[in-house]
Parts: C-alpha cells; sequence; structure tokens
C-alpha cells in the first residue's frame, strides 16, 4: 500500500499521532516531577512526615486533573463537539466562503 502524504487521511493520521505522543510525554513528565517531589520532601521531613504531609500531594492532584483533561481530549470520548464537528465546521466555513460573492 503506497501512502499519500498529501492526502487527508494521512494529515489526520499524523496529527493523531502527534496528539498521542504529547500526551505521552505529559504523563512521563508528569510522573517524573511528581516522583522527584516526593523523594526531595521525605528526604527533607523523613519518610512518615513525608508521606504525612497533605502539601506534598497538592502538586500531583491538581496536576493531575489536567492530565486527565489532556488524556479525555486525546483518547477520551469528545463529547462536547461530537465525534466530527472538526470536519464539519471546516466544510460549512469553506462552503461559506466558496457562496460569497463580490457585490
Amino acid at each position: 500500500m503506497e501512502i499519500n502524504k498529501n492526502s487527508l487521511q494521512y494529515k489526520n493520521a499524523q496529527k493523531r499521532v502527534k496528539d498521542i505522543k504529547g500526551f505521552y510525554v505529559h504523563l512521563l513528565v508528569y510522573l517524573f516531577i511528581n516522583i522527584a517531589i516526593f523523594i526531595v520532601s521525605t528526604r527533607d521531613e523523613g519518610f512518615i512526615n513525608g508521606l504525612s504531609d497533605i502539601w506534598n500531594y497538592s502538586t500531583a492532584f491538581f496536576w493531575g486533573i489536567g492530565l486527565f483533561a489532556h488524556w479525555a481530549s486525546v483518547f477520551g470520548p469528545n463529547v462536547l463537539l461530537g465525534k466530527d464537528w472538526e470536519e464539519r465546521k471546516i466544510k460549512e466555513l469553506m462552503d461559506k466562503e466558496k457562496n460569497k460573492t463580490w457585490e
């Protein structure tokens, strides 16, 4: 099967791969930073005190909300705008532009 790099399907697949890769990079950074925060806080405060300090979990919690939103935008159902909303909107705008007349 020959791949046409100029086709709409190829460009959509390429964008999808870029979005998935972006999520995984985000996930790895999230894990790395939060593990580092955990290690530093338990080292400075002692293991038991570090585990019991609620502020050590705040970054993971709030960033986790953002990470969940990123996951939902990449893998989750497109609840808000529908499955093919973007393509329908592009066609609608192209049709409006095509129907414009110079008067």
